[in-house]
């Protein structure tokens, strides 16, 4: 690594230091929805001069790697055309394990061919000491993130179940097993053995299966963010390994920003990151486990009923959840907002923290339906306003507004924060059918309260008639 970086030009550095800067920007930008466009705009650039500097310091293997970037931008440009909104969790999850792959990849690399990499001592002919501890580490953050993110994948994508699966004695094996990789990356060090790598590289792999497959459904944005953490720190382990500065910084933004986010997730869910990563969040017991709603007498609706109460309210919290998603309602919902600011109501949007699939995930959604960001208001800054309002407008969001987190101490979801839409003088509650629950397995007693009125139909095409009975 010592040759590699003595070998980059001055310039070089200053080009990987601006980009670095221009990161920085970026994610300072991403902070705030207003500023967001410009967040991405820094990031952009930074990375036009990152990947150009690279290009230019390696223009002898020049065709093959534009070879390389053409398809690869072809495979995302296609898959972006492709890609609807509600697949997005599942997309970034693919993303992150083809970063962690692709840091298993050069780690091997490296491995196989040190002289390349510039990591070999001419004097034992053997890996550098220091080079190795990066490359241990790089390829077991790497093949963590890479089968971690699979099945993270699988699960949000419904091609596995979401329910957590619990292996007897799932603790005790993990813990081995991570003790033996940090044992071995120790061992690497002083002994540069092919079984010593490649052990590694397979206790990596299985670790990675083994920690998200007992993890839940309702704790998946945390998994999405834990995910995008580990695959940072591999980016930056490689970093080193191939000398390059605009890597290591970039690997070390994207590590710790994606720590610091799965910190605010546990936070907005009242968990400790050790609770997540033990798994088993979502594993109720009882009926509403097996993924069904308990039946019960509930008060149902149409959409000529909610647009007279809405239209005769003072004030409207519109709570919007991943069945909005799902149907992409986002754009009948805008437009059902504005009709009833026409009238003179007070619109608001509640977002929780882990509403959806990944963070985030329902502020983008508003933001693609031109919501404006002065109407959309955070859990802690909203939650105290459902005493005073007249409707609270629910589409699609049931775990996030269980009352059950706040007083069945045997429930999966307790001492989660929600939104306390039930204090509101009347629940409008929109949800395809009865027969389902949340994401984490949870039937809602908000369905069966006095002051609910249940709309049971497709989100989006609920919505949509709403409009054009405030529109006449």
């Amino acid at each position: 690594m010592e040759h590699v970086a003595a070998a980059t030009p001055a310039w070089a550095m200053l080009a990987y230091l601006i980009a670095g800067v221009l990161f920085i920007l970026s994610l300072r930008g991403l902070s705030s929805p207003e500023s967001s466009q410009a967040g991405n705009r820094n990031g952009m650039i930074g990375m036009a001069i990152a990947v150009g500097t690279t290009l230019y310091l390696h223009s002898t293997g020049l065709p093959l790697i534009i070879a390389a970037i053409a398809i690869g931008g072809t495979i995302g440009w296609f898959i972006a055309q492709r890609i609807q909104m509600t697949a997005m969790p599942e997309l970034v999850a693919g993303f992150h394990s083809l970063v962690g792959m692709a840091a298993v990849l050069v780690g091997c690399a490296a491995y196989l061919n040190p002289g390349a990499f510039g990591i070999l001592d001419s004097v034992t002919n053997e890996i550098l000491p220091v080079s190795r501890v990066e490359l241990g580490l790089g390829v077991a953050i790497g093949a963590i993130t890479f089968s971690g993110s699979v099945i993270a994948f699988l699960k949000l994508s419904g091609r596995m179940s979401g329910n957590p699966i619990m292996l007897p004695g799932r603790h005790i094996i993990n813990l081995g097993i991570l003790a033996g990789i940090l044992g071995l990356v120790g061992y690497f060090v002083t002994d540069q053995s092919a079984w010593v790598f490649w052990t590694v590289t397979a206790l990596s792999f299985a670790i990675g299966f083994l920690l998200i497959i007992p993890i839940g459904g309702a704790d998946m944005p945390v998994v999405i963010s834990m995910l995008n953490s580990y695959s940072g720190w591999a980016a930056a382990a490689m970093g080193f390994t191939l000398g390059n500065t605009a890597m290591i910084i970039t690997g070390a933004l994207v590590g710790s920003s994606g720590a610091i986010l799965s910190y605010i997730m546990c936070k907005a869910m009242n968990r400790s990151f050790i609770s997540v990563i033990a798994g088993g969040f979502g594993d109720a017991g009882g009926p509403a486990a097996a993924g069904s709603a308990i039946q019960k007498a509930y008060k149902a609706g149409s959409a000529e009923d909610a647009a007279f109460i809405m239209k005769n309210a003072e004030s409207v919290i519109i709570v919007p959840g991943y069945g909005m998603a799902v149907s992409q309602a986002q754009h009948a919902l805008r437009e059902m907002g504005d009709l009833l600011k026409k009238e003179g109501v007070s619109v608001k949007y509640a977002i929780h923290p882990v509403a959806g699939r990944m963070p985030g995930h329902m502020n983008v959604l508003l933001a693609e339906a031109n919501v404006s960001y002065d109407e959309v208001f955070e859990l802690e800054d909203i939650n105290s306003d459902f005493s005073q309002c007249d409707v609270a407008f629910v589409i699609g969001a049931n775990d996030v507004t269980n009352p059950a987190a706040k007083t069945d101490k045997t429930s999966p979801i307790y001492g989660m924060p929600v939104l306390d839409v039930e204090k509101a003088k009347t629940v409008l509650f929109v949800k395809r059918s009865m027969g389902g629950v949340g994401y984490a397995g949870v039937d809602n007693s908000v369905f069966y309260m006095d002051n609910t009125m249940m709309l049971l139909a497709d989100a989006k095409k609920m919505v949509e008639t709403i409009v054009k009975n405030l529109g006449h």
